[in-house]
């Protein structure tokens, strides 16, 4: 299963930290508002207190981007549905037949939004769909477990597009960077190239022309490899096949013909767009 993950899912996996946190005080309050539908108020705290201790090892665990291998996501979820099933010991019988929430209440969508950054929109939907069936299981009377199930699978399938998207946008953030640097070293070297041995090829290429004899011959290779030179720190050959941009015109494609062993063309790496004449309507 491919991972879709990067330096730029970090704060996505900070995010789920606070929020599972963040939930464990609203089972806090559901507990507390609901303990005379409760057939087992003690059981709830004790269920509560579980899910504690189980958000501080994920937290930690999920800190490192080693340690957030299929094992450890497999474990959580397979933790969240435990506790989630364990609430019918205190639910039962009143507080299903009366609509009450599981005390873990929205505790259960953190391996949900886990699932969804590491691994896609797929695995936020696969593990959306195995709690909202442990839900389904434990309120099947109740019509708002259909309700949850929908806001579970589509935080699933949500999170994991935009964990997709902020890794294809870091991967281009890296491209271009890379490009940048890569300009930017070829123009240094084509500065230096330029001061030293362009100048030495164009020197020899003249005191051979105006020599005559075997010079000449050493002149007009020189200057053979002065232009072969040129084209290359040029980034743009002459001949190579320049690609138009759509609805334009690569200006690069216009100019490298000119390029001769009297004549120099220098181009930048990147196309330059012409927009293509608009014939008149």
């Amino acid at each position: 299963m491919p991972r879709t993950q990067g330096h730029s899912a970090e704060p996505l996996w900070r995010a789920i930290a606070v929020y599972r946190f963040a939930s464990i005080g609203y089972a806090m309050l559901l507990a507390a508002l609901n303990r005379a539908d409760y057939s087992r108020p003690d059981l709830a705290w004790v269920v509560i207190a579980a899910m504690t201790a189980w958000t501080a090892v994920t937290t930690v665990a999920y800190a490192r981007p080693e340690r957030r291998t299929p094992l450890l996501l497999g474990a959580d979820l397979a933790v969240t549905a435990g506790l989630l099933l364990s609430t019918a010991a205190l639910q039962y019988p009143h507080a299903m037949h009366a609509g009450v929430m599981p005390v873990t209440s929205i505790w259960v969508a953190g391996p949900v939004l886990a699932w969804a950054v590491q691994y896609g929109r797929q695995a936020g939907a696969i593990a959306a769909l195995i709690l909202s069936g442990c839900d389904f299981v434990l309120r099947s009377e109740d019509i708002t477990v259909v309700l949850n199930g929908v806001v579970l699978l589509l935080a699933g399938v949500v999170v994991g597009h935009l964990a997709r998207l902020t890794a294809e946008v870091e991967a281009e953030r890296r491209h271009v960077v890379q490009v940048e640097a890569a300009s930017r070293e070829r123009e240094r070297l084509a500065r230096d190239i330029h001061d030293s041995v362009l100048q030495v090829l164009a020197m020899v290429q003249r005191r051979g022309a105006e020599a005559g004899g075997a010079a000449a011959e050493l002149g007009r290779l020189a200057g053979q490899q002065e232009v072969a030179l040129r084209q290359l720190i040029g980034g743009a050959p002459v001949g190579s096949p320049v690609a138009s941009v759509p609805g334009g015109v690569d200006l690069r494609v216009l100019v490298l013909p000119s390029q001769g062993e009297q004549v120099t063309v220098s181009v930048p790496a990147q196309p330059v767009r012409l927009e293509r004449k608009r014939p008149a309507s």
